[in-house]
């Protein structure tokens, strides 16, 4: 079973070509060049390209056609999320326009005692910060170390719209103190519950009818802080159109008997892993783990 290796592909030239190329030719022009870019990762990029390939043959069970031809339309959708997260944040002047369903949980979580907001690599988590500065209160978005140091080099400068507040994840936790410091205020904490780094405590669940690891610390603070919990995600619909999910909140008990608080966990984590699954068959090009999730016979 492979695990995330905490970095994401890209170099620092192509980053600087793109917010170019959307600061003086727009939006549409960048995505009419990405296809030239999705072309060289579909063909020279084998790391990202077969594990998608194969999460479309067997997970999705697409035929080898239909699964070359989604192979094509993940790699775009990526590159598309990635131009629209710089073009709404740099303000170019692109408008994009949102669904918000389940909008009104997260103004109740603001309202009442915060909570935890748990994403996935699916859509654009990111775009979705148009709906955030609508809450009244503080969202902190909890990030790996590198990449948080990674986005902040490169992204800054321009996003100019950027309002989030970030936890880095550290080796020494003292981003845990972070997160008990928002939600004794009452605030919310975002994270991703579908990726670890090697060496982190994992838990096992079901999603799309195999088996795969998932991170321990997400569904663990969830049960531990006894605090809302909603799982949300942002997909794209159009090029300029996204749909905002987000489930009713729910609070979980931590239970004195270990036995009992693994299955509150196992519970939490399969309510979790249901939601993903739901967006997964209605937007299965937007599945954005390029690594092995699901346990590999074989690989």
């Amino acid at each position: 079973m492979s695990s995330w290796k905490g970095k994401t592909r890209g170099g620092l030239a192509g980053y600087r070509f793109f917010i170019f190329l959307l600061k003086y030719s727009g939006l549409k022009f960048s995505y009419f060049f990405l296809r030239l870019v999705v072309l060289y990762f579909v063909f020279f990029a084998p790391k990202a390209r077969n594990p998608i390939y194969w999460y479309f043959r067997n997970i999705q069970q697409f035929g080898k056609l239909k699964s070359v031809r989604y192979l094509f339309k993940n790699f775009y959708a990526l590159g598309q999320v990635l131009l629209d997260k710089v073009a709404l944040l740099a303000d170019f002047k692109t408008r994009f326009t949102f669904d918000f369903e389940g909008e009104e949980y997260l103004h109740q979580m603001a309202a009442e005692e915060g909570g935890f907001l748990i994403g996935a690599h699916i859509g654009n988590w990111e775009i979705a910060g148009q709906l955030l500065e609508r809450i009244n209160t503080r969202v902190h978005i909890l990030m790996v170390e590198a990449e948080h140091e990674r986005i902040k080099k490169l992204l800054d400068s321009v996003m100019v719209k950027k309002r989030m507040d970030i936890i880095a994840m550290k080796d020494d936790l003292s981003h845990l103190i972070e997160i008990k410091k928002a939600l004794d205020n009452n605030e919310i904490v975002a994270l991703h519950g579908d990726r670890f780094v090697e060496g982190a405590k994992t838990i096992t669940g079901k999603l799309m009818g195999r088996e795969a690891l998932f991170p321990y610390g997400p569904f663990y603070m969830a049960l531990k802080y006894n605090r809302p919990v909603t799982f949300v995600s942002a997909v794209k619909e159009t090029d300029t159109h996204y749909h905002f999910y987000a489930t009713k909140p729910r609070k979980y008990a931590w239970p004195k008997d270990p036995v009992e608080r693994e299955k509150e966990l196992d519970g939490i984590l399969a309510e979790y892993t249901a939601e993903m699954e739901r967006i997964l068959k209605k937007y299965p090009e937007q599945w954005f783990n390029y690594y092995y999730f699901w346990d590999v016979p074989n690989n």
